[in-house]
């Protein structure tokens, strides 16, 4: 038998209605935010993310797919959603559009070769935001207020934000010569891929997860203290704007993330999730105003987020959270006869059009046994396609909840099942 490839998982089922739920509330925020939906390439050029994410982040170092096409072409499966959206930036010149900033959401696959572990996959899903042509501290705080909302909205509790700033590049600039000088005769005391970071991007080696307690790091220079007057008039700015929503936060001065291309202000978003223990981030993000321009594009500031959808999913799952409504079904159609099913398969069609969900019985199962059918799928109505309903086009229709027979002439079906399904406050029925 032929199986899934190891860190691969299907979405089927219970998981295929969970994963709709949640991108369908992410959606509809979306709208009410105004942000335009877009839709990238699974594979893009492999220079896309060796420059964009960067070659010295451990996602291009170590944990690309990449391959060779059948034309001698370069490719990789998208590792994360950013760098693919801003090459779709810059190639449709929407940097020409006038209706700046250009506000993008997008969801999808994303792929990373790395151990298969708990709520981590090599195939994973992402839920990103992506804003370009707005340097406006406003904008970052609006960045941070959607994952932010959109946890709540969720039910999750105790949703809360850390912060920091990575400054302009002079600030950066700074800051990396600081850490250079500071770690340099400590570099026997780090891990191999903090003593390759110290010559890649030094600022990466504070986003180690071996050396963390370590006192050398604890005791590392803050990139506070290296901002320049234009970063800290940003950053706080940024402060005064989430004040503004009240939306709690704290200032975190380790907080780096681990793409090269991050500027100003980083962030990421947790939430209080019993069982996850003290890792609860469900969302990270921040400013990125050069990778644009490091694509080739115009110089545009731009800033986004990303959110991984399989561990937003358990951690709704450990708050034994809502999914939405149990799907139920309006109809559950019954041919009496072979004789029957085309006449209820046209009708069964002709109530989907309308707008009803339907179900009907191609099984060709007893009277006795559809109507059990009709309670697993928990069906609000029951209806029997007999010779008689064919010949005098009067419908029989079952309450299947409260066990109330009807008939019902076919001209008057669609009122009478618009009237009952919308009036009906039983807990089982279609609201």
């Amino acid at each position: 038998m032929i199986q899934k490839p190891k860190g691969t998982y299907d979405i089927t089922g219970d998981m295929g209605n969970k994963v709709r739920y949640v991108e369908h509330v992410f959606s509809a925020l979306m709208d009410r935010y105004h942000y335009d939906y877009i839709a990238t390439p699974l594979f893009e050029n492999s220079s896309l993310f060796h420059r964009g994410v960067g070659d010295s982040t451990d996602i291009v170092r170590k944990e690309t797919y990449d391959f060779t096409d059948r034309g001698g072409r370069a490719m990789t499966l998208r590792p994360e959603g950013t760098a693919g959206v801003v090459r779709s930036y810059i190639e449709n010149k929407m940097y020409g559009d006038i209706n700046l900033p250009k506000k993008l959401w997008y969801f999808g696959s994303m792929f990373r070769y790395e151990r298969p572990q708990a709520g981590r996959f090599r195939e994973f899903r992402q839920l990103g935001v992506e804003v370009f042509g707005s340097s406006d501290p406003m904008m970052d705080a609006e960045i941070i207020s959607i994952p932010v909302n959109f946890l709540r909205l969720l039910g999750l509790k105790g949703v809360k934000v850390h912060i920091n700033s990575l400054g302009d590049k002079e600030s950066r600039d700074a800051y990396r010569e600081a850490l250079k000088a500071y770690f340099e005769p400590h570099l026997e005391e780090l891990c191999s891929d903090c003593k390759e970071r110290f010559h890649t991007n030094p600022l990466r080696i504070l986003d180690c997860k071996v050396d963390h307690e370590k006192d050398i790091m604890k005791q590392a220079p803050k990139m506070e203290d290296y901002l320049n007057d234009v970063s800290k008039d940003h950053f706080n700015k940024v402060q005064e704007y989430l004040d503004a929503l009240n939306i709690e936060y704290t200032v975190n001065p380790n907080l780096v993330r681990g793409l090269d291309y991050y500027t100003h202000t980083v962030f990421e978003v947790e939430a209080s999730v019993e069982g996850f223990g003290s890792q609860n981030v469900l969302c990270g993000g921040g400013r990125y105003d050069r990778l644009v321009e490091m694509l080739d594009g115009p110089s545009t500031p731009a800033v986004g987020f990303a959110i991984g959808m399989e561990r937003l999913i358990t951690a709704l799952e450990y708050e034994n959270l809502s999914f939405g409504e149990e799907k139920q079904l309006d109809v559950y159609v019954i041919p009496v006869t072979s004789e029957d099913k085309e006449y209820a398969f046209g009708l069964g069609n002709a109530l989907r059009l309308s707008g009803f969900t339907v179900e009907i019985d191609s099984l060709n199962r007893s009277m006795k046994s559809n109507f059990k059918q009709a309670d697993r799928y928990h069906a609000h109505f029951v209806m029997i396609i007999g010779e008689t309903e064919r010949n005098d086009s009067i419908l029989t229709l079952k309450n299947n909840h409260t066990k109330e027979e009807f008939k019902v002439t076919i001209d008057q079906l669609i009122d009478f099942l618009d009237e009952h399904l919308s009036s009906c406050d039983c807990d089982d029925c279609h609201e």
